[in-house]
């Protein structure tokens, strides 16, 4: 059995030029570049700064060669709490907070944006942004629908802007060194790979409406999306409503359907068909708790997608596992990868998790013949974005890249919708073949004056 390090993949990558003609960057250490003159940071703001954009902006806040200039969120109870933890990042600066973030893209000296808003204010915040020579870097999922991913690439490419996708396992060099390893055939040919999102996220009762809460512009936080009036529901669990987001299969599940999608190299496919259903029919939830979906492509490859949110005994990855040499208990890591090839099965992690190729057993006994421990890349990705940002060269998880990903989730979400329809997709135009009911779907209607035009 062969055991990779990172460091040992690094040597060999740097030494073959691997890194360059992947078109990636490579990193001995996500602190390689950081030492920059306070004079040559890039000014960041944040949109959106709850969970995981507070993350992110403390992390870019942290950098040496960052700072993070303002904090704008449509909740202004928000602003003193995260004014001062960010401040506590970047040796006492302290950023300025708005509701509006469009108040921020009037602003010359900020670079870019990091949006990690809802999934509905992901395309507008990037369109308007790079029409303001800003650059971004998003969250998943990328967009609340496949129209809006390609206003994203379009505007990114009109306005010469970088745009980075925040799928970060893009840039752990175990996924670097998974694509090389299928790359030099050592998997043999590979004509299945199945991906897996499961875990449990449970329905949740409909609140009654209320009162908009001091301090929330709730007719900005509700944007593109139908009129309705303040919510805690809508405002809590817009990951499984239709209105917002493309449900956990697009949310969660594109992380590792984008990792195993650089590991194994496909694009976009041919044909697409998606099944599944809310079982757990008691609550407000529209979207899917059980989905199934497969993708077909040209070069003799299936691959399918599995959802399950009734699950507990499906894990994530913990972080243990993820910073540590270990990989998790393959048959209950609810975010596992594997790829079959005709000379072993790779299964893969993400956020750290790894990779292991199993051969034919032997005395009844797994045979592992190759494998590398993996470890969270939030840093390399953020790394990554900002030498990006001084270079003007592609990220890693290119704004394209991150289309092609989501736009092929936006599929299978249209296939379930429309009662398990078989689609047929022009790769050219990336629309749905002579199905109008399903190309109803692609886009929204959106509400005025939240309307996102077309570039």
């Amino acid at each position: 059995m062969t055991t990779m390090s990172r460091r040992e993949f690094l040597r060999r990558s740097n030494k073959a030029g691997l890194g360059l003609a992947a078109g990636v960057t490579i990193l001995e250490s996500a602190r390689s570049v950081r030492a920059a003159p306070a004079n040559e940071k890039v000014i960041l703001a944040i949109v959106g700064c709850k969970g995981r954009g507070y993350t992110l902006a403390r992390n870019f806040a942290a950098r040496d060669d960052c700072e993070l200039a303002y904090v704008a969120d449509v909740d202004s109870t928000l602003f003193a709490s995260r004014a001062k933890g960010i401040a506590e990042c970047q040796g006492g600066r302290v950023p300025q907070c708005v509701q509006d973030f469009r108040k921020v893209l009037d602003d010359q000296s900020v670079d870019a944006i990091v949006v990690a808003t809802p999934t509905h204010w992901h395309a507008p915040a990037t369109v308007w942004a790079c029409q303001a020579g800003k650059d971004v870097y998003v969250e998943k999922p990328l967009c609340h629908n496949a129209w809006e991913g390609q206003q994203m690439v379009k505007a990114a490419r009109k306005h010469d802007r970088v745009v980075q996708v925040g799928t970060q396992n893009r840039s752990a060099p175990y996924n670097m060194a998974a694509r090389q390893y299928l790359a030099d055939g050592k998997l043999g040919k590979v004509h299945y790979v199945r991906v897996l999102n499961q875990k449990l996220w449970a329905n949740f009762p409909m609140a009654e409406d209320k009162p908009v809460p001091k301090g929330l512009d709730w007719d900005m936080w509700n944007g593109p999306a139908p009129e309705h009036a303040y919510n805690d529901t809508l405002r809590y669990h817009w990951h499984h409503l239709w209105r917002y987001c493309i449900g956990d299969l697009g949310n969660d599940g594109a992380h590792q359907f984008d990792q195993v999608r650089m590991i194994v190299g496909f694009d976009i496919p041919k044909q697409v068909y998606c099944t599944g259903g809310r079982f757990n029919t008691e609550g407000a939830a529209d979207t899917p708790d059980t989905q199934i979906a497969t993708f077909t492509y040209d070069n003799d490859l299936v691959v399918t997608l599995e959802l399950t949110l009734y699950t507990p005994y499906m894990l994530k990855i913990d972080g243990v596992v993820r910073d540590s040499d270990m990989f998790p208990y393959w048959p209950q890591c609810a975010t596992r990868m594997e790829i079959y090839g005709d000379q072993g099965v790779m299964t893969v992690g993400r956020m750290g998790g790894g990779w292991q190729v199993h051969v034919r057993t032997k005395d009844r006994k797994p045979v592992v013949k190759d494998q590398m421990y993996g470890r969270f890349p939030d840093p390399d990705h953020q790394e990554n974005f900002v030498q990006c940002v001084r270079s003007r060269e592609k990220p890693n998880a290119d704004i394209d890249v991150g289309h092609r990903s989501h736009l092929t989730l936006h599929y299978a979400t249209i296939s379930y919708r429309t009662g398990g329809q078989t689609l047929n997709i022009d790769r050219q135009t990336q629309h749905i073949k002579d199905n109008p009911e399903a190309m109803k779907l692609f886009q929204r209607e959106y509400r005025k004056p939240w309307v996102l035009e077309e570039v």
